[in-house]
């Protein structure tokens, strides 16, 4: 496994079941609700603060989803997306990344075509057993709750960037905001 995350330079990944539960929740108004992990979002920041480029592709447009994308800086947002493995394609190609250079979380068949696109393929624990068969790394967690967090710290780990990284953004943590 070690070998397929070296090269690893871009994390993308699914919403729906991978940065949330998998539920989808709607308010007496029609609004949408979605929930996201701050461990996921943790791991989201630091993976940037290691040069890690991060994207979302997902089958549903969901302003939810644009707001936690921007809060997390990720600019890298497919929504509305049939065809995921097009997606990471057109990733592949704007970005001048490889294919080995991709890794892709998912966990459920309409990620298989972007799992067929990427070096390394993550499913989160209670992914489809089709995913799971195809995948590199299956998380401990499950999706929703630091599976996304868990594959960028394994990432970092392999690559021996986890405690720079860790070490930054503690540093920015600790310095006094400026007036």
């Amino acid at each position: 496994m070690r070998e397929k995350i070296q090269p690893v330079k871009l994390v993308a990944m699914d919403v729906d079941g991978v940065l949330t539960r998998g539920d989808v929740i709607y308010t007496d108004r029609g609004d949408e609700v979605k929930t996201f992990n701050i461990k996921d979002g943790l791991g989201v920041s630091v993976a940037r603060r290691a040069e890690l480029q991060i994207a979302i592709i997902t089958g549903r447009k969901s302003a939810a989803v644009e707001r936690r994308a921007a809060e997390l800086g990720i600019s890298e947002l497919y929504t509305d997306c049939s065809d995921k493995g097009a997606a990471v394609r057109d990733l592949m190609m704007r970005l001048g990344l490889s294919r080995e250079e991709v890794a892709f979380i998912g966990d459920d068949i309409n990620d298989i075509p972007a799992f067929r696109e990427s070096g390394f393929r993550t499913a989160v624990r209670d992914a489809s057993e089709e995913v799971k068969a195809q995948a590199d790394y299956v998380t401990d967690s499950p999706g929703g709750q630091g599976a996304v967090r868990e594959v960028i710290e394994t990432i970092l780990k392999a690559q021996g960037k986890w405690g720079a990284a860790m070490a930054g953004y503690l540093q920015r943590l600790q310095q006094p905001e400026k007036a």
